[in-house]
């Protein structure tokens, strides 16, 4: 799946859209489940806070995955 480039899989270009899909589909599901939580079990609020938990781990990956690419950019553009 790699061109023997030597690159890594962030420069790809795969991860940043997919980690904000996942970030999305994440926090879409945690805020489809907090009624259900707030008013039943105190046992169920678990599951949105873990949806969004899910969801910021997502966001951070996919923040990281920008930050490398445009480190990326920035040292070719010095050479």
């Amino acid at each position: 799946m790699s061109d023997e480039s030597g690159g890594s899989a962030f420069s790809e270009g795969y991860v940043i859209p997919i980690a904000g899909l996942l970030s999305f589909a994440f926090a879409l599901m945690a805020g489809l489940t907090a009624q259900r939580a707030l008013s039943g079990d105190p046992a169920d609020v678990a599951v949105p806070v873990g949806f969004a938990a899910v969801a910021v781990i997502a966001l951070r990956l996919r923040i990281k995955a920008i930050a490398a690419r445009s480190g990326d950019d920035g040292d070719a553009s010095r050479k």
